[in-house]
């Protein structure tokens, strides 16, 4: 599923075509994602203009004076720019037009993602009020895992998957960063020093920041706002690669299931 290098790399390529020009038209073709596309969306976003786009977790939050639009690219979602006349591909079930001549669609074949309408204050939104921090913020912190971690006997793998601890570091990122830490996944959170919750930040923010500039993590489903896939994948060193060499040690890498994911790791070099 899209996570958060691609979500922010979304935002970064719809941005400059949607900001500012006002909503024209919306086309449901199919309102039956996750959660029923409201019925009243329509009357509240037209004519209005999006002032701002943030990303909030994996959520994409267009702001209006009159209220915010969430959308979430669930298992297989992507977002692109298109002409209002192109024709729709099967599963372009939402399209967004704009004053500008611009285009913005919802492609979801498995109709996990989600567009939703809010006016109250976007913190408060049930979806987004017991999450966690961001990963690239400063509020993600050794200090802050360690202290969280304490007595926790859940893999640390899954402890930093729970988006109550932080937010958008999913499973491809979360056996990256592991991997690049040193840390076998399923080591119990609670056993894991301050010291070695630093690397793990570390590691974390550098590999998100770089899969986040090189377009996110090409996936079977996933393109960016452009259209183009992202490049990310040529540089995972073990999410992927069940039974090829380390590339530290040299010795195969071993894939489990953890926490219902698939889980990928070197028995030597993760402790």
């Amino acid at each position: 599923m899209p996570e958060l290098p691609e979500v922010e790399t979304t935002l970064q390529g719809i941005s400059a075509h949607v900001l500012n020009s006002p909503v024209t038209q919306i086309n449901i073709r199919n309102a039956r994602l996750r959660w029923p596309v409201p019925d009243e969306l329509a009357a509240q976003l037209l004519q209005q203009s999006i002032t701002d786009i943030k990303r909030r977790a994996k959520y994409l939050l267009f702001f209006t004076d009159q209220g915010t639009l969430i959308i979430h690219l669930g298992m297989s979602g992507s977002l692109r720019i298109t002409a209002p006349e192109a024709a729709y591909d099967k599963h372009d079930h939402v399209e967004f037009c704009f004053a500008n001549g611009k285009a913005l669609r919802l492609k979801d074949p498995r109709r996990f993602g989600a567009v939703l309408w809010t006016t109250a204050p976007i913190e408060e939104h049930p979806l987004l009020s017991h999450l966690g921090p961001e990963p690239l913020s400063e509020d993600f912190n050794a200090s802050t895992l360690f202290k969280l971690s304490r007595k926790k006997t859940v893999a640390v793998k899954q402890f930093i998957m729970n988006s109550k601890v932080v937010v958008g570091i999913g499973n491809i990122y979360a056996n990256e960063a592991l991997f690049a830490s040193g840390i076998h996944p399923k080591r119990a959170a609670g056993k894991i020093s301050k010291q070695r919750y630093e690397k793990l930040c570390i590691e974390s923010k550098r590999i998100l920041e770089q899969a986040i500039s090189q377009g996110g993590t090409t996936l079977k489903d996933f393109v960016g706002g452009t259209g183009k896939p992202g490049y990310f994948k040529q540089e995972l060193l073990v999410y992927g690669r069940k039974n090829q060499p380390c590339v530290q040690c040299q010795k195969p890498l071993k894939e489990i299931r953890l926490g219902n994911r698939s889980t990928v790791y070197c028995t030597n070099c993760q402790k």
